[in-house]
């Protein structure tokens, strides 16, 4: 690995069409050389669609490929263990799909296996390298508020037709895939993002619920948590509201910042009565800045903000609120 990573993708669906796939063959260093889905089909047609020179449809042939040098598994949370660790076993990196997998537990064998083969494991927790959070991490760094005192999520949305009238056949919504509903799926980036920004977590508590009754996970969790900064959380997500709406407050002792984890809302800073607006908008391949991170630092040149090591703490964080 001198010169360039040459990646192989297991689990070619839709996030890897544009959010990820281009951004594997456009960072620099960085060359997309086969893609896996178990229907061979669909992996021979992203990899013309694509123009990658090889497909498979077992995840064992990708992973034994000697010019795949590491390995981006982008499944269903269910497979990333096994996946992972088999990988990890024939000497090649990971760069795995979030949340890291089913449970912290999961997470934890996961990177024993990364630590016995001696090679990294990366989690796709994208916006820790996302030009509009970068500069919500500078604020903060730079006293712009004052010290944090206090942190407040609102994600609320309403539930999909298909989930209504009992159609919907999407895995996230499928514990024995996602590991839970769409909190799993979703507050998994925003809490992974406040780890980014305030550091980490120490303790964390809440409640989940199954209050719409549209499918079989969890659709509303509630939760607080302290920084061990010393700084206080709060969260709400409900998949089964009226409206949709979600924001993320800052509050420190001088002003507060305010920003959606989702939406390419500006970015604000409030002090002193007044207000700083950014709008910065996400690369058309989101994945890319984090991506480019990751290969920098398997060709010995940078570092990579998000690990399996901050990764795991997402999902003790998430584990607790759902308990």
């Amino acid at each position: 690995m001198n010169k360039e990573i040459r990646w192989g993708i297991i689990g070619c669906g839709n996030v890897t069409e544009v959010k990820s796939g281009p951004a594997l063959q456009q960072a620099d260093g960085s060359r997309l050389t086969a893609v896996m889905r178990r229907d061979g089909r669909l992996a021979e047609d992203y990899a013309r669609r694509h123009g990658i020179p090889k497909w498979y449809d077992q995840a064992e042939d990708l992973i034994a490929d000697e010019e795949v040098d590491a390995v981006y598994i982008a499944t269903p949370p269910a497979f990333h263990k096994s996946y992972a660790i088999e990988a990890c076993r024939a000497g090649k990196p990971v760069y795995v799909e979030k949340p890291m997998a089913l449970n912290a537990a999961e997470c934890e064998e996961m990177t024993a296996a990364s630590e016995r083969s001696g090679v990294p494991i990366y989690v796709a927790y994208y916006r820790r390298a996302l030009p509009r959070f970068v500069q919500v991490k500078q604020w903060l760094d730079a006293g712009a508020i004052g010290e944090v005192l206090a942190v407040n999520t609102m994600h609320v949305a309403r539930p999909k037709p298909d989930e209504v009238n009992g159609t919907s056949a999407s895995w996230r919504t499928r514990p024995e895939l996602s590991g839970g509903g769409y909190f799993f799926d979703l507050a998994s980036h925003t809490l992974d993002l406040l780890d980014y920004l305030l550091g980490p977590i120490g303790a964390a508590s809440g409640f989940s619920s199954n209050l719409g009754g549209y499918y079989e996970a969890e659709d509303t969790v509630t939760g607080a948590y302290r920084f061990e900064s010393g700084a206080h959380g709060t969260g709400t997500w409900c998949f089964a509201a009226d409206r949709n709406l979600e924001y993320n407050e800052i509050t420190g002792t001088r002003g507060r910042i305010e920003f959606s984890t989702f939406t390419e809302a500006p970015v604000r800073l409030l002090r002193d009565g007044s207000v700083e607006e950014l709008l910065i908008p996400n690369p058309a391949h989101v994945q890319q800045p984090l991506i480019q991170h990751i290969v920098d630092e398997l060709l010995g040149r940078g570092s990579s903000p998000s690990t399996a090591a901050t990764a795991i703490r997402t999902s003790r964080v998430m584990d607790a609120l759902v308990r």
